[in-house]
């Protein structure tokens, strides 16, 4: 029998500008949220525990509530931005879909057994659930946001959550969710550190055969 060799990897685009400049921006406004909000907590707090003053950004309960409004708005805007263009060049259901129950299970017994393949550019059935997750985590601070910011005119929303109480506790916990998957999201970097490097310059040396697979 004889073995063909197979071709060279090549380099690849795999995230376009668009996807990794709303990644990095979207990275910065969800680390200044979460510290700021930190301090706003720390103002009021719902439970028996303050998070550490090293941890927040503010200073003060007022400018910690100046910077996450700000960085809520940029986060806001910068979602919009990535879900028209991901839509508009089927970006999100390339890299998003398909996603089932069935896919989900299978990848992840592969991957408690080490047995599932990373390829780059490319997410498993568990990283597409993961970011489904995320989304959804983000839409659910936005909404519960808007219910703490202004309770008054928007009080159909903040009902929607079972009054301003309740929406600080979803607020919470959509925090709390989202830091997990923050902390995911960076193990893995840990690792299979490339995907930095490729979300860093959009570029990876991928194989024919991952191309195909």
């Amino acid at each position: 029998m004889t073995l063909v060799p197979e071709p060279p990897a090549r380099v690849m685009v795999i995230h376009p500008l668009v996807v990794r400049l709303t990644h990095w921006i979207n990275a910065v406004a969800v680390f200044c949220m979460l510290f700021s909000g930190w301090a706003i907590y720390n103002a009021s707090p719902l439970f028996p525990f303050a998070f550490p003053k090293w941890a927040t950004l503010g200073g003060w309960l007022g400018g910690a509530i100046a910077w996450h409004f700000a960085a809520m708005w940029l986060f806001a805007l910068n979602g919009l931005v990535y879900v028209a263009y991901g839509l508009a060049s089927r970006h999100v259901a390339r890299t998003f879909l398909p996603l089932s129950p069935g896919a989900v299970w299978r990848d992840a017994k592969a991957a408690l057994t080490f047995r599932l393949a990373h390829r780059l550019g490319q997410y498993n059935a568990v990283q597409r659930l993961a970011y489904a997750v995320a989304f959804l985590l983000g839409a659910l601070l936005l909404a519960s946001g808007v219910a703490l910011w202004k309770p008054v005119q928007f009080q159909g929303l903040a009902a929607l959550f079972g009054g301003y109480e309740w929406a600080r506790r979803v607020h919470f916990c959509a925090m709390a969710g989202l830091v997990g998957f923050i902390v995911l999201h960076l193990a893995l970097v840990l690792v299979v550190p490339s995907t930095l490097r490729a979300m860093i310059t959009g570029r990876a040396r991928v194989t024919p055969s991952e191309t195909q697979a």
